[in-house]
């Protein structure tokens, strides 16, 4: 699975609104909704299970990054929003530091072999320092789309 498969570019946010955990996934979610991932109408009950998730355990791993995902019968394909935030927003992160970029996924409820594939993805390349730091560091749909474009054809070893 590539990054480019699961992140669509109409839910690319280069400079999140958000100054809170909350807010920035609402406006992720936002994203999503307007990239076709998901119904408008079915954005309130994503936001509140993915809140209810953070609120049970942080997906803010540390290092900068969280990780919010979610598995609901309303989401068709598996697809990814990314968002950066310039000033870093509290995530209750492991590392107990401010989260600047976040990948937030939506899955099929009943595909989850295919949710744990796009994790396993998205965890990889947010484990190697050079990606965090580019990503962190675009300021445009285009900067975010050529990196991930960029790391999917690294991992494919091209």
């Amino acid at each position: 699975m590539k990054l480019t498969d699961i992140v669509h570019k109409d839910a690319i946010v280069p400079s999140l609104a958000a100054t809170d955990r909350d807010e920035a996934i609402r406006e992720l979610v936002d994203a999503l909704v307007a990239s076709g991932a998901t119904e408008a109408e079915a954005a309130p009950g994503l936001v509140e299970k993915l809140l209810d998730r953070e609120r049970k355990g942080s997906t803010g791993f540390g290092r900068g990054v969280a990780v919010p995902h979610v598995k609901h019968r309303s989401v068709n394909t598996i697809r990814a929003a990314v968002g950066i935030s310039q000033q870093g927003i509290d995530f209750q992160a492991l590392d107990k530091q401010p989260v600047y970029t976040i990948f937030l996924l939506l899955s099929p409820d009943d595909r989850p072999e295919e949710h744990l594939q796009a994790m396993e993805t998205i965890f990889k390349n947010l484990s190697k320092d050079t990606f965090r730091r580019f990503l962190r560091q675009s300021d445009s749909v285009e900067a975010v789309v050529g990196l991930l474009d960029e790391a999917d054809h690294q991992q494919l070893g091209g």
